[in-house]
């Protein structure tokens, strides 16, 4: 639903919150795999986004596998930093590197190989060299997502605020989660 609204020329912004990263990262374990195996097979069937059969046993049942976004954040925080446009395709190839292709993308090496792959050389220099520029750019997206974040008492990512007139509103998450016709309805009403 993003990607149709970006390319229907919405002016969107991709903002981290941290959600899983640092004290929000976890060590996959049996249960927790399972919990979210569900949770993607349900969003698979909601969405269209696909999760492989790789992505199930390499990511998700294979002990010690972290899940922790904080690695993929800064490689999408890097990516964006000339063009925060440019965080968009990061993050899609970041997901399909993971979801499709069951890829560890909390790995730095991992994830700087793929930017490199994909025409993001300077992201993947960036990222491999944890530049002061990235690292502080990163915070400061980071801290403007929590604070987006708390303001309007999302309680789950994705989160969809739309601003208006300089007045911001929380749509409901649902809304991504149907029809395209409906995601612009609750736009346009918002």
């Amino acid at each position: 639903m993003i990607e149709r609204l970006r390319f229907a020329g919405a002016d969107l912004r991709l903002l981290p919150t941290g959600l899983f990263s640092g004290t929000g990262a976890r060590e996959m374990d049996a249960s927790f795999a399972a919990y979210a195996w569900s949770n993607d097979r349900r969003i698979e069937r909601l969405s269209g986004q696909p999760f492989s059969k790789d992505y199930r046993f390499k990511v998700l049942d294979k002990p010690g596998t972290l899940f922790d976004s904080g690695a993929a954040t800064l490689a999408i925080t890097a990516a964006g930093l000339a063009d925060h446009r440019k965080r968009f395709d990061a993050l899609r190839l970041i997901q399909h590197a993971r979801y499709v292709a069951g890829l560890d993308i909390t790995s730095v090496a991992v994830l700087a190989d793929l930017l490199s792959s994909e025409g993001f050389g300077e992201a993947a220099r960036l990222l491999t060299e944890e530049s002061p520029e990235l690292l502080d750019a990163n915070r400061q997206l980071v801290a403007e997502g929590q604070n987006l974040f708390r303001r309007h008492g999302a309680n789950g990512v994705p989160a969809l605020v739309v601003e208006r007139n300089g007045h911001q509103r929380l749509l409901d998450a649902s809304a991504l989660f149907s029809s395209y016709d409906n995601l612009v309805a609750h736009l346009q009403a918002a």
